[in-house]
């Protein structure tokens, strides 16, 4: 088989261990942006650059109108934990 089709039932079969709760996967607990954004004493917007994106787009996130996953779901821990580490890193620059 090619190394694609191995790479792909890989990957199938990590996605059904973990939708079985199986398997290394980290799940993040679900923040909310506004409450992550008003701990770091941030305005809509000077987060929605922090986080990669338009305006309209971040305020969809506080609305509920887009959910928050991945990558950015982890960066939001990040923020909420650290957020002069992120200040420095990003609004300082």
């Amino acid at each position: 088989m090619s190394t694609f089709g191995d790479d792909l039932i890989q990957s199938l079969s990590e996605a059904v261990a973990h939708a079985k709760g199986e398997g290394p996967a980290v799940v993040h607990a679900p923040l909310e942006p506004k409450a992550v954004r008003l701990r770091a004493r941030l305005t809509q917007k000077q987060m929605a650059p922090i986080m990669g994106m338009s305006l309209s787009g971040y305020r969809k996130w506080e609305q509920g109108a887009r959910r928050v996953s991945g990558p950015a779901a982890a960066f939001l821990q990040v923020l909420d934990r650290e957020p002069d580490a992120v200040r420095r890193a990003l609004l300082d620059a």
